[in-house]
């Protein structure tokens, strides 16, 4: 029964090494998940950091604005029913009008190992608006003009770092803080705009705002045609929003964006009395991006793990098998573990030197590790130096991958055809059906 069991195992003992190679990478998907586990911990620790940085300087800023809001009461009161129902409601205005223009200086703060852009700002936004009219037709409306106040929306108000100055028809205005109103949910109230003398065909503003923020400014496009330009010394900007820039200038010595947004081109209208108005449904501005988010490269690399210990473990049987090498699933689980611990030494060194250095340096600790390990195993310099060739080309090509994420598709496909090519052709000069004879190469 013995005899039997030997010949069986010899006469398949490749496919028996086949299904032990094949538990092998099954069995290394666990250290795989643990060193995952780890990037998205250490990812939550870098936003707690990121989170104390800005919450002490300010966060993200959005600017909206200005609007004029009127309030009114409508009576019901007619002859046949002396009863007075007293309807209050309010209505808004916005800008003819809209130019911003904001120059922004950014800095690198830093928290232990983590980095969070922060910045200061001067926008400036002037317009104007049309005389405000009310549509209704009845004669029981009354307009509180002298009620009549301002809104512009600034969503970290602790980023103000000097007082907001608004001018009214060339008049000084004063401002408080407390804003509400529909999606804006802080800001700066202007009171008294209006009063009950005769009105002026167009009301012209401007307004002053120094401020603190971080990783973003964005800005609400409030006028009827708003017209926006943006300059930093930022190398690396990241536009987003509802709009793209029109115009758009990106070198190293900072970048120059304009934006120009009309009445047409958002989802709300120029007046009304809903005070529910979502005013954000048009919004755009700059992300202030650091060049390598080196957790987010880290997690695309291990993407190609399993496939990097297949490719591996892949030579090392055909070396085996063709040579009549002997090679222990203890080799190859110890070689499996060495390409784990690539990814582990990369992200502990990138968060100290950046994503660069570290995977030169982590490459090319696990290729001279592994390169010295198959010479103990293959006795052999020759095949010692294939390995060593083998893994500087597939670290290599990682790299490339990691670099160009628009052709990664396309050119892990061309890897994987020409890699696969190299294996059919090997796996031909295999007997597969009896593994002590392998045919002679012509």
């Amino acid at each position: 029964m013995k005899e039997n069991k030997s010949s069986f195992m010899e006469k398949n003992s490749l496919v028996v090494k086949i299904i032990v190679i094949a538990f092998l990478c099954i069995l290394l998907l666990i250290p795989m998940q643990m060193i995952r586990s780890l990037i998205n911990e250490r990812k939550e620790r870098q936003t707690e950091a990121l989170e104390d940085i800005t919450s002490l300087w300010a966060q993200r800023q959005l600017i909206t604005g200005p609007v004029l809001i009127i309030p009114y009461t409508i009576s019901d009161e007619d002859n046949e029913n002396p009863k007075k129902n007293i309807k209050e409601g309010q209505k808004w205005f916005l800008p003819e009008d809209l130019n911003i223009t904001a120059n922004v200086i950014p800095e690198i703060r830093n928290r232990g190992l983590y980095k969070v852009v922060v910045y200061t700002t001067v926008v400036h936004m002037e317009g104007y608006f049309n005389e405000p009219r009310f549509d209704e037709e009845k004669n029981n409306i009354q307009i509180d003009w002298a009620r009549a106040f301002g809104v512009i929306g600034i969503s970290e108000l602790r980023g103000i770092n000097e007082p907001v100055r608004f001018t009214w028809n060339d008049n000084s205005k004063t401002n408080r803080s407390g804003a509400s109103f529909g999606s804006i949910s802080s800001g700066i109230i202007i009171p008294e705009l209006l009063d009950n003398q005769e009105r002026e065909k167009s009301y012209h503003f401007s307004v002053e705002i120094h401020l603190n923020g971080s990783q973003n400014i964005s800005f609400a496009s409030t006028g009827k045609s708003t017209r926006a330009r943006v300059t930093s010394t930022w190398k690396n900007p990241g536009f987003d929003g509802d709009f793209l820039p029109a115009r758009r200038e990106v070198n190293d010595e900072g970048f120059v964006a304009e934006w120009q947004v009309l009445e047409l081109n958002r989802n709300f209208s120029q007046q009304g009395t809903n005070t529910n108005v979502n005013f954000n449904e048009s919004v755009f501005g700059v992300n202030f991006l650091l060049p390598v988010e080196m957790y987010q490269v880290t997690e695309r690399s291990m993407k190609y793990a399993i496939l990097f210990i297949v490719l591996t473990f892949s030579l090392f049987f055909f070396i085996e098998t063709l040579k009549k090498l002997k090679v222990h699933p203890v080799h190859y689980t110890l070689v499996g573990f060495g390409l784990i611990l690539f990814y582990l030494l990369l992200l502990s060194l990138a968060e100290h030197i950046g994503f660069g250095p570290a995977y030169i340096i982590a490459s090319l600790g696990i290729i001279g590790m592994i390169t010295t390990y198959s010479r103990s195993i293959f006795k052999n310099n020759k095949l010692a130096a294939v390995m060593l060739v083998y893994m500087t080309v597939i670290y290599s090509f990682l790299y490339v991958l990691l670099q160009l994420q628009d052709y990664a598709l396309l050119l892990g496909s061309i890897m994987l055809f020409i890699v696969l090519s190299i294996f059919m052709y090997f796996s031909g000069k295999i007997d597969w059906y009896r593994s002590e004879s392998v045919e002679k190469e012509q």
